[in-house]
């Protein structure tokens, strides 16, 4: 393996951190690197930008470079949307968080929501996760879960809290 292809793939997989739940489990399908992801981008957050304006421009900027990163992995793996490939969980789950205050309900709410709307893909996720091909289609269906928990979980916290 060239030292590009390790780059990219370090990146793309959060480290290898989306290795380890297949290497435990043995499992090829449902492996778990999704949710090793959501919690790689939970455990960062407090790296990133705590002002909301200032967060936001870190995930607009996160973007393209997610696709780009997402795109030339997918070509290193030899298969579309690799589940080695957890940055776009990664993007997602702050997509999730856009706007909204870091409390530990906001957390926790957006994580369960994101991880549910990202494992049963409804539509229009679905959608995007098989008709767009390339780093855009891998990162799209997740940052369109990342929306939709967005809203739900300040749903979920005007009604609970």
């Amino acid at each position: 393996m060239t030292a590009k292809i390790f780059l990219i793939r370090f990146l793309a997989s959060g480290g290898f951190i989306s290795y380890l739940p297949a290497r435990l489990t043995g499992f090829k399908k449902f492996t778990g690197s999704g949710l090793a992801g959501t919690l790689l981008a939970l455990a960062l957050l407090p790296f990133l930008p705590e002002d909301k304006t200032a967060f936001a421009l870190f995930c607009l900027a996160f973007l393209p470079f997610s696709v780009w990163i997402a795109d030339l992995a997918s070509k290193s793996y030899g298969t579309h949307d690799d589940p080695r490939i957890v940055i776009d969980e990664m993007i997602g789950y702050w997509a999730a968080l856009l706007f909204m205050d870091r409390t530990p309900f906001n957390l926790a709410a957006a994580f369960v929501i994101f991880r549910a709307l990202d494992t049963l893909k409804p539509w229009p996720i679905k959608k995007l996760e098989t008709g767009v091909r390339g780093g855009f289609g891998i990162i799209i269906d997740d940052v369109l879960a990342g929306a939709e928990a967005n809203l739900l979980t300040r749903l979920a916290a005007a009604i609970f809290l």
